[in-house]
């Protein structure tokens, strides 16, 4: 009989009560580690919308770290802009020799948390999907939720597809999610930003959804340039892939549920937007490769001024 392991799940967002739903379901011990909606998710349960079935679940939940018993594999699924408080934890949740999955966007977002628990095997992963949290303990998953993960490597050095990588995929396999290990974490940090980019930015931008970007021949024109445009920093950076993945991503995007993606809704509710990790990022390392990345900087331009104004009147 195989090993059952474990999971922590900081998070119980769009991402991690996702994910960590789907591995509850699927028998494995999952414990969320939970802020506001601790004592909801205690009470009411985990509810997690999905064309997959619906479920409200009863789950290990904490708001203490400290009484978090220690896990196999700790998920965090917390946004970027909340790095700092994630790290200042982890110690707490992560032992030697266990693993820590950063389901995040952005580029180098694992480097923080390797330098906080050394002891441990950092994965990076790619969350190709549509969900949201549209309440206390309520997510509602809409279409997709393919993941691609990689090991991290302090030197940006391809791993391969190491033993931790393959052994999470299998996990997630077991949970009923399509999931696949990448040999180049960066590369598919890169292939992600083709798609995080682009939408994000402007849907806050044009306060427009997935299709209706798609539906203006400008708009669309603009997104896919800005997807070029990245594929092209990448392969300035040593990590290139094929200009065929802008087209695999523009025709998911034309048959996905019209979307509010997740820095619009940051954007609608006043929180914070994921700037650095998602786009000063990018550039910073395009422009050290000599690859400027024009168009993405006239957004990121852009969205700092919203988000500074947005921040400022919440």
């Amino acid at each position: 009989m195989s090993l059952v392991h474990s999971f922590t799940v900081i998070g119980t967002g769009a991402i991690g009560g996702y994910y960590g739903a789907r591995l509850h379901q699927a028998g494995f011990p999952v414990r969320f580690l939970a802020r506001s909606d601790a004592d909801h998710v205690r009470q009411h349960g985990l509810r997690v919308d999905s064309p997959e079935g619906d479920a409200v679940l009863e789950v290990e939940v904490y708001d203490d770290p400290a009484e978090v018993p220690s896990s196999d594999t700790t998920i965090v699924a917390a946004k970027t802009t909340d790095t700092a408080a994630v790290v200042a934890l982890l110690p707490q949740l992560v032992a030697d020799g266990t693993t820590v999955l950063v389901m995040q966007n952005g580029l180098g977002v694992e480097a923080p948390f390797h330098r906080a628990v050394p002891g441990a095997t950092v994965l990076g992963a790619m969350c190709f999907m549509c969900s949201n949290k549209v309440g206390p303990g309520h997510i509602r998953h809409l279409d997709y939720g393919e993941v691609t993960l990689g090991e991290y490597r302090e030197d940006g050095r391809p791993a391969g597809v190491t033993a931790a990588a393959q052994g999470v995929v299998d996990d997630l396999h077991t949970a009923g999610v399509s999931a696949s290990p990448v040999a180049d974490l960066e590369t598919g940090r890169w292939q992600k930003l083709v798609w995080n980019i682009p939408f994000n930015g402007l849907s806050v931008v044009l306060d427009a959804n997935t299709a209706e970007i798609l539906a203006d021949e400008s708009t669309r024109g603009l997104a896919e340039l800005i997807m070029h445009e990245v594929v092209h920093a990448a392969r300035a950076c040593g990590h290139g892939f094929d200009e065929s993945f802008v087209d695999r991503m523009l025709t998911n995007t034309r048959e996905m549920t019209p979307y509010r993606p997740s820095m619009k809704l940051d954007y609608d509710d006043g929180r914070p937007l994921e700037l650095e990790a998602i786009y000063a990022a990018p550039v910073a390392t395009a422009n050290a490769a000599g690859a400027p990345m024009p168009r993405t900087k006239v957004l990121l331009a852009e969205l700092r001024r919203l988000d500074i104004a947005n921040v400022k009147t919440s």
